[in-house]
């Protein structure tokens, strides 16, 4: 099968979208349309078979390194076959690995569902209806069966801070790893993507009454957009959900115990330090 040379695997609401729209801008870089097949993890996209995930890749170069960029990969347990499915289509695929502060995670994640109505505004009753918010963050538990099964050699691990911090050389290792062009470099003229606090939640009967393009149409003509402005802000969550004190010490207490897995597995990583900052 011609698939990908690598994978960006993760972890959701950690800049993954940002990277991937990086790496497509790169020459000899070929990165899949959908952003995100998910093959490896969703059992509907599975079942499309491996010549439709080769397909995905039909059109780059012979000379261009191929890749693809899906979060689920790293979702357990939602997600519990994926490894499995991977490592029999894929012998030895450079893993990149993305991660950001847990809790700053925890909290765009949770944003995320409330903006599509699937949690309230009830923090502590959110997070224990949706356990995955914080298992998400857990990102030593999530990548150890990768370390193991390819290898922590194969794994770049890197994180939103460091990327954040100094996006040309934190790019630059990035593209070393992949065995990129030499000319590859960070392109600061592309925008942030998928950012959580521009999300805007959505509304009863949506699909229906605001997304078609007739309504769409109406509003435009009807509507000023000062108006349109107003009431788009109004469904924005445009300051970070109040965790209450005890979710946060709990929280923090499952991430600490998390982060130690992980600095066994990439040990002295400045992520370490950078995404644990509660750690001291």
């Amino acid at each position: 099968m011609e698939g990908p040379d690598f994978l960006v695997i993760g972890a959701m609401k950690c800049g993954t979208s940002t990277l991937a729209t990086q790496l497509a801008a790169q020459d000899g870089v070929f990165m899949t349309t959908p952003k995100e097949p998910n093959f490896f993890s969703d059992d509907d996209v599975y079942a499309q078979g491996p010549d439709w995930y080769a397909s995905l890749f039909r059109n780059a170069r012979t000379e261009d390194l191929k890749g693809e960029a899906s979060t689920h990969y790293t979702k357990l347990p939602t997600y519990p076959e994926t490894l499995e499915r991977m490592q029999a289509m894929l012998a030895a695929p450079r893993l990149v690995y993305m991660i950001r502060n847990p809790v700053k995670r925890a909290e765009s994640h949770y944003i995320h569902e409330w903006t599509e109505t699937r949690l309230g505004d009830d923090a502590e009753q959110a997070f224990t209806q949706c356990t995955e918010i914080v298992e998400y963050g857990c990102y030593g538990m999530q990548i150890a069966p990768f370390a193991k099964t390819y290898g922590a050699t194969n794994i770049h691990l890197t994180s939103l801070e460091q990327i954040k911090t100094d996006p040309d050389r934190e790019f630059a290792a990035i593209a070393a790893f992949l065995g990129l062009p030499e000319s590859a470099a960070w392109k600061h003229d592309l925008p942030a993507q998928n950012v959580s606090s521009e999300r805007i939640r959505r509304l009863p009967m949506q699909d229906l009454l605001i997304d078609n393009p007739v309504a769409r149409g109406l509003r435009r003509t009807l509507v000023p957009k000062s108006v349109r402005s107003w009431v788009r802000n109004q469904r924005k969550m445009t300051t970070r959900p109040d965790i209450p004190a005890a979710l946060m010490a709990r929280m923090q207490a499952r991430f600490l115990e998390d982060r130690a897995l992980l600095a066994r597995i990439f040990p002295g990583h400045p992520a370490l330090d950078l995404c644990y900052p509660f750690a001291a």
